[in-house]
């Protein structure tokens, strides 16, 4: 059980349920919070007994034991008996609470305020309320009079009213000051000798138009400061009151502001207009989620889960035309052809195809292109597979799957046709979306989505649809590396990140830098380009692309090693993890590279067609390299048929990513390894 621990007000726990932990008696609870005081360090035995009692019973050693035991059964109650506890431990002469660092509010409140120190003000105002919230009154309240808890008490009381002022501040930064005045209000009131609350207090009011009140509150601290601590304000309260006497200027930044103020005041007008349970408000969700995808890293995350939350909301309202509008929204260009999150995308191509029957024939053609360009994107990687050995016995599985990819791909054309009728760019820029990601039903299509990207391009810089721009520059990038034309695939890299630099798509540079390891490998020796990739891979952390990172690095160095033809190398990275959903592709040649013709030969034996994307003659090459170490004939037919389309490319260079090498060059050891018996 998953216990978290709260000392901001009473001592108390809560169970992964929420629910409130029993912890027995006051003596419990005191050594459980003495425990907390600690911050995972072992508190002597006799350390307690001290702190527990002025005048300690003489069997105080072994009543603080049962404590323990009792304390141990509520925090672990499903623990067997006889096995070590996890969280209340015995470490030497005494016990130490083992709580994680994200199991206790005070050390939560802690990471937030120090989290928040390099945030913008509106991010910070958003961290710092809601590490606020996790104040149920006094730290440690139930123990206030304990000496133990005097330090820590008024280490994390500080911490908070430094968190109330800079959340002030930041409001007043944002230009909504009179939403900082209330809570600095009460703050001085309860809190009168600190000047920094004064100041701020004073300034909000000026800022909300209020001078009168603003010398008021001024006046007020001098006179508090005066009968409690017996001292003048300091230089910049005295500063302050002078400034709002005179008026001057740089105390009122006047109309307009910054860009943050902009927004604070803006979204505050928006949430005082529009009613909390509006409509309006699931398709502005989904449009900030939109614009939040292409921040990249947590924001792309949060998208996601928002856009999901906003479609089922808008689902249950019962109206299909305002869940069309919010699934549709959503255009976020999408260039990797393996889904974040392939769950969530299911669902999603679910509630579209729900959305879809529900809207009235005939009717919402737009509505309906946007909701089959959703089906097209987010079914991506879904397009049917020739089918491998061990799928034989499974073709209701294949069959369904198959399906699916046919309806994707039935889908992405549906949705262009229905763009270029109705003369629709923003819509046509979507559904060449779902287009691209449809076209990887054979090898060899480079020259295909090229195409794609090239007109995207151009409808995009024709009506300022950037994010689409950029989409097709990256598109175009992929493409030409795979037909081996790095001049051009360089200069769609430059127009990328020149678009990305100009509107602030952070997303962007991953997908260059790593062209450019790409690059690197293919011209620089061994050592340079393992270098790249590792600076490449290092872009990826905190990019909120699981579906593109997950084993991306191993696979970008074992195709270094393959096209060097380094066995050595190769069978390095044998005992390496890591390799994500690649995996079951790369195994044979792993075994091969080791000497284990057996393994290796199982491994093909069951291996299955690789996904129809980017990797996938990337992948092939791979199973056809394994198949020719141990003379599997079957394989090397398997991958022939497969690559041959690809002999004018390179193996998986169309991922803009990394290389195998020309497929040509596979298909030739292919084709002399069969024409020997």
């Amino acid at each position: 059980m998953q216990v978290d621990f709260g000392v901001l007000g009473s001592v108390t726990a809560w169970d992964e349920a929420g629910d409130t932990v029993p912890l027995k008696g006051p003596r419990h609870r005191a050594v459980l919070a003495r425990l907390l005081v600690a911050r995972r360090r072992v508190v002597p035995v006799a350390r307690l007994v001290d702190d527990l009692w002025e005048e300690p019973p003489a069997d105080a050693v072994s009543t603080i034991r049962t404590f323990v035991s009792a304390l141990r059964r509520s925090l672990e109650p499903d623990r067997a008996p006889r096995t070590p506890a996890r969280l209340l431990v015995t470490e030497g002469p005494g016990y130490a609470l083992r709580a994680a660092h994200d199991e206790v509010d005070a050390w939560r409140f802690e990471k937030a305020v120090d989290a928040a120190a390099d945030l913008r003000p509106a991010a910070l105002v958003a961290r710092l309320t809601e590490a606020l919230a996790s104040w149920r009154g006094p730290a440690y309240a139930d123990f206030a009079d304990e000496p133990w808890t005097r330090t820590e008490r008024s280490r994390l009381t500080e911490l908070r009213l430094q968190a109330v002022e800079r959340r002030a501040e930041a409001r007043i930064a944002l230009g909504v000051a009179a939403e900082a005045v209330p809570d600095l209000d009460a703050h001085v009131t309860e809190h009168p000798w600190r000047e920094d609350a004064w100041h701020l207090l004073a300034l909000a009011l000026y800022r909300s138009g209020r001078q009168a009140d603003a010398l008021s509150v001024l006046r007020r601290a001098r006179r508090m400061l005066g009968e409690q601590l017996g001292v003048d304000p300091g230089p910049r309260l005295s500063r302050l009151e002078a400034d709002v006497l005179r008026q001057a200027d740089h105390l009122d930044p006047g109309p307009g502001g910054s860009a943050a103020q902009v927004w604070a005041q803006a979204a505050a007008a928006y949430e005082s207009a529009v009613p909390a349970r509006a409509r309006t408000r699931l398709e502005s969700t989904a449009g900030l989620m939109r614009d939040l995808a292409v921040t990249g890293g947590g924001g792309l995350e949060a998208s996601r889960r928002h856009r999901v939350a906003a479609v089922a909301a808008a689902e249950q309202l019962g109206d299909p035309e305002l869940t069309a509008r919010v699934i549709g929204i959503y255009d976020v260009p999408a260039i990797w052809t393996r889904s974040d999150d392939p769950a969530q995308a299911e669902w999603l191509v679910g509630a579209a195809e729900r959305t879809l029957r529900l809207l009235p024939p005939e009717e919402h053609d737009a509505a309906r292109g946007r909701l089959l360009a959703t089906i097209a994107v987010e079914s991506r990687g879904t397009l049917p597979a020739e089918q491998g050995p061990s799928e034989a016995g499974m073709r209701a599985g294949a069959g369904m799957r198959a399906r699916a990819g046919m309806r994707a791909f039935q889908a992405a054309r549906q949705a262009e046709q229905i763009a270029r009728r109705l003369h629709d760019t923003s819509l046509l820029a979507f559904a060449l979306n779902g287009v691209f990601m449809q076209t990887f039903h054979r090898a060899g299509l480079a020259a295909r989505r090229d195409g794609i990207g090239a007109e995207i391009v151009s409808l995009s810089a024709q009506n300022n649809l950037v994010t689409y721009e950029v989409l097709g520059h990256l598109i175009r990038l992929q493409s030409r590396c795979a037909l081996a034309d790095f001049a051009g695939a360089e200069r769609h890299a430059a127009a990328a990140d020149r678009l990305s630099e100009q509107h602030e798509l952070p997303l962007v540079p991953v997908f260059t830098t790593w062209y450019r390891a790409l690059r690197t490998s293919l011209t620089e020796p061994m050592g340079a380009a393992e270098s790249a990739y590792e600076e490449a891979a290092a872009c990826l952390d905190g990019a909120g692309m699981p579906g593109l990172t997950q084993g991306l690095l191993p696979l970008a160095q074992l195709s270094l090693y393959v096209r060097h033809d380094d066995p050595a190398r190769i069978a390095g990275m044998a005992g390496r993890g890591g390799w994500g959903p690649y995996e079951p592709w790369v195994r044979p040649l792993l075994h091969a590279s080791l000497g284990d013709d057996d393994g290796a030969r199982a491994a093909l034996r069951d291996v299955a067609s690789p996904p129809r994307d980017l990797l996938f003659e990337a992948l092939w090459c791979l199973l056809a390299r394994a198949a020719l170490l141990v003379g599997d004939r079957t394989v090397m037919r398997r991958a022939s048929t497969q690559l041959a389309p690809a002999s004018a490319e390179l193996a998986g260079a169309g991922s803009g990513l990394l290389t195998l090498g020309p497929v040509s060059g596979h298909l030739k050891a292919l084709t002399s390894a069969l024409s020997h018996p």
